[in-house]
């Protein structure tokens, strides 16, 4: 048990001292994916975890949504309320990970989950996924784009430890209980603040629980 508070303590202070930087490190804009997808659909109640700095939370609030989100990083969530306060939405926005979502969340309670960017190590992966699937209603859709293991050479972001980067196989393994599923690799060019510039490799999934 120390050994994984010890991990958590440790991945608290890399992304706090990330996003403690008065830059917007992933721009002020929503990911262009998830855009393209949320307004092709009526607004409902979608909940956007590893939500970071809020640019994807803000938009969606912005076009009717009501949002729901989280991080465990503080500095993150300071950033993404006070980026808010300046759009003039509302967000809900919980200090939370893996293991404690489930005091803040309802099962069966949103329309959409939004999973952009949103990795984890293989041996906590197929966990989370199951576990926050669980808060989509049935009916409800998901939307997710992640980097590909083919991004790791890759200087246009993501994580450097293959073991955090993802592939077809393992998440048509994670959302095989989705009805109409789709999961697709592809490259796009990256322009969202510093940290994702550039040619890069990803995976998207979009599906119906």
């Amino acid at each position: 048990m120390g050994i994984i508070v010890q991990i958590k303590n440790t991945m608290n202070e890399i992304w706090n001292s990330r996003y403690s930087v008065s830059e917007f490190v992933y721009g002020f804009e929503p990911n262009e994916f998830l855009k393209n997808e949320l307004v092709k659909n009526a607004p409902g109640k979608i909940l956007l975890p590893a939500d970071g700095e809020g640019r994807n939370s803000v938009y969606s609030a912005s076009i009717g949504y009501e949002v729901d989100a989280f991080d465990f990083s503080s500095a993150a969530r300071e950033k993404a309320l006070k980026l808010a306060e300046n759009r003039h939405v509302r967000i809900h926005y919980q200090i939370a990970d893996i293991d404690n979502i489930d005091a803040f969340y309802f099962d069966n309670y949103f329309d959409y989950i939004a999973l952009i960017y949103a990795h984890f190590p293989s041996n906590k992966r197929s966990i989370f996924h199951r576990k926050i699937l669980e808060k989509l209603k049935p009916g409800g859709k998901l939307i997710l784009e992640a980097f590909s293991k083919e991004q790791l050479p890759r200087t246009s972001g993501g994580p450097k430890n293959e073991d955090l980067l993802y592939n077809i196989e393992d998440l048509n393994v994670d959302f095989n209980f989705l009805s109409k599923a789709n999961i697709c690799k592809t490259e796009i060019i990256l322009n969202e603040g510093s940290l994702h510039q550039g040619l890069a490799s990803v995976i998207r999934v979009l599906g119906v629980k």
